[in-house]
């Protein structure tokens, strides 16, 4: 595929039903910036190949069909496993 300008390219890389990983390559600045407030995905990665989180530098997942949006490694990793509860007592 070969869209007509950034704005189609960005479109069509939202319009999937996955958000795990993308990335953009571009000499143009205000290209890259558009990418990191716009390009819907769990990982994004500009100007360098979209394969391979560093280990504890990098946390990883995504969103809509490519995960529930937890970080592997982030922060809040560990709650993504437990089970909230609420415990009230007069």
């Amino acid at each position: 595929m070969q869209a007509k300008d950034f704005d189609e390219a960005l479109d069509w890389a939202n319009s999937t039903r996955f958000a795990l990983t993308g990335a953009v390559f571009s000499k143009n600045p205000a290209h890259l910036d558009r990418a990191v407030q716009q390009f819907r995905v769990g990982n994004l990665y500009l100007n360098r190949a979209c394969v391979g989180a560093l280990v504890k530098v990098q946390p990883f997942g995504g969103f809509k069909m490519s995960g529930g949006g937890t970080k592997a490694g982030g922060p809040d990793y560990l709650l993504h496993f437990m089970d909230p509860r609420c415990v009230t007592k007069p």
